[in-house]
């Protein structure tokens, strides 16, 4: 299943961002390319092996997200420079350049699956906060990710009548 711009913008409407946000342009910030990266390097071992990640999805979630909550695109490139001063740190390389089995053990050993997500706490809390957090709100609330658990119209994404009037398992 492969995640597209337009889950994106779903997952966004349900954020109450909606298509608008996504419209407008501002300028990218200086490593906008290195957040990106980092963003599809960690959604590539964070979602599972049946959804394909792509740039624009991460990228369109990113920019809308950024519309709704206007520090949101600092915090988040904070975060990755954690993850990839991690990298670096562990393996000589950023995070967005390691293979999948380093970048789930640089995940591991910063405890980021071991912490409450805290967007003032350490360096863990903030890492899923602003990156765990948000790339599983935007698989989740995309229909792809909503079909992956089993609910055809995740909030916020309009499903049609007929689909209203199925019962619970599309019968």
């Amino acid at each position: 299943m492969e995640l597209t711009r337009r889950d994106a913008l779903v997952a966004l409407a349900a954020l109450g961002a909606g298509s608008a946000a996504v419209g407008q342009r501002r300028d990218p910030a200086p490593d906008s390319e290195t957040v990106t990266r980092t963003l599809v390097a960690v959604a590539e071992v964070l979602y599972p092996e049946r959804v394909d990640v792509t740039e624009s999805f991460v990228t369109t979630y990113v920019r809308g997200r950024s519309h709704v909550r206007s520090d949101f695109e600092a915090a988040l490139a904070d975060a990755v420079v954690v993850l990839d001063r991690r990298g670096r740190g562990t393996h000589d390389r950023p995070f967005a350049d390691l293979g999948p089995d380093r970048r789930r053990a640089v995940i591991r050993r910063l405890g980021v699956d071991r912490v409450r997500a805290n967007p003032d706490g350490t360096d863990a809390q903030r890492v899923r906060y602003f990156v765990v957090h948000e790339l599983l709100y935007a698989l989740y609330a995309s229909p792809v990710g909503g079909r992956l658990l089993g609910i055809e119209n995740p909030p916020g994404y309009p499903g049609g009548r007929a689909a209203y009037q199925r019962g619970p398992g599309g019968t």
